[in-house]
């Protein structure tokens, strides 16, 4: 059984280890352009390895590092040569893609939903009113994160920022029991960072790469995303940039969890469109912009009771459908018939 199991594996072990061989050709340090001054001030600015400058932007370098913009530039190119990052057969990415892992939400329905749960290398967002669940499922999965793999876990710890005051540790403690786990030690787990405007919750998650390998997150979860966005720029003339930085906030994420293979979970507030006259005027805030970057979208919806409406709006691979799940004093759940 085990050799099977074994074989099985073989493909994703072999991506991995070729995935460590590329960043082991060289140090950051190793790369043109970078002397020990400018290695200190990379590595200050967590730019530490050769993925992290590779998905780097130009500008984002000369700014921590004091580069010139063609220097810059060589500096990423080199780090992208050595990674080799170019094209690759279309089997090259299937097998990396075995690598993703997905954490169970608690609901079968809803893990069904989402082709397993939430994943790795994506970025999950949650929309709705109030009361409809968004935050619920993000103290869910703080609690499941922590699992081991086979019990439909990352084994892994989280990294949340509240945004708006909702991280409750007393409800995950009282999910926590209902999973049998230590609720005090599911909270030393969980890193909090309270965010006071778009700026600061951009720089948590800015300065996030030195936390994720310290402490093992595999789950980063921002409640919510748009709450200071909407707060800071007021009218329409503050739009554009707005629009902006939350674009470089959504691609700081994505990389961080194409780097670290971890999972993102974002809760987002709603609108009413008055231009709908005839079913839910219900639309999620941040545009185009959050629309294209995450990868699942997800409205949930308050239906009788306990009862909670999870419908897919968006996916790369997955049809739309809906499904039911429960929110109770043990956390999430499925309907009993």
């Amino acid at each position: 059984l085990m050799s099977k199991k074994s074989g099985e594996n073989a493909p994703v072990m072999e991506a991995v280890a070729e995935m460590e061989e590329k960043a082991l050709k060289k140090e950051v340090s190793d790369l043109p352009g970078v002397g020990p001054a400018v290695a200190a001030k990379l590595k200050d600015a967590h730019y530490d390895s050769l993925e992290s400058i590779a998905m780097a932007h130009p500008i984002e370098l000369t700014e921590v590092a004091g580069l010139g913009d063609g220097t810059a530039y060589k500096i990423i190119n080199a780090a992208r040569e050595a990674l080799e990052m170019g094209f690759e057969t279309g089997i090259k990415v299937l097998e990396k893609r075995k690598l993703i892992q997905k954490v169970s939400t608690g609901s079968k329905e809803l893990d069904a939903l989402l082709g397993g749960g939430v994943e790795t290398q994506a970025i999950t967002e949650c929309y709705g009113r109030f009361s409809s669940g968004k935050s619920q499922l993000a103290f869910q999965l703080c609690v499941n994160a922590q699992k081991p793999v086979e019990q439909g876990g990352f084994g892994g710890n989280v990294m949340f920022i509240d945004t708006e005051n909702t991280f409750r540790p007393e409800r995950i403690q009282q999910i926590a029991r209902a999973a049998g786990m230590d609720p005090d030690k599911v909270l030393e787990n969980i890193q909090v960072a309270r965010s006071y405007n778009s700026d600061h919750q951009m720089l948590l998650v800015e300065k996030a790469d030195n936390l994720i390998n310290e402490k093992n997150i595999k789950l980063i979860i921002i409640d919510s995303l748009m709450s200071a966005f909407r707060a800071d720029y007021l009218g329409r003339g503050t739009l554009a940039p707005r629009q902006q930085n939350l674009n470089k906030h959504l691609h700081s994420l994505q990389r961080l969890a194409d780097i670290h293979n971890i999972a993102v979970y974002l809760t987002n507030q709603v609108m009413d469109r008055p231009d709908i006259m005839f079913g839910d005027p219900t639309a999620p805030v941040g545009g185009n912009i959050v629309a294209h970057q995450a990868t699942y979208r997800v409205y949930l919806r308050r239906s009788k009771e306990t009862r909670r409406i999870a419908k897919l709006v968006d996916s790369p691979s997955l049809p739309d459908g809906e499904c039911i799940f429960t929110v109770t004093e043990n956390g999430i759940g499925d309907v009993e018939e």
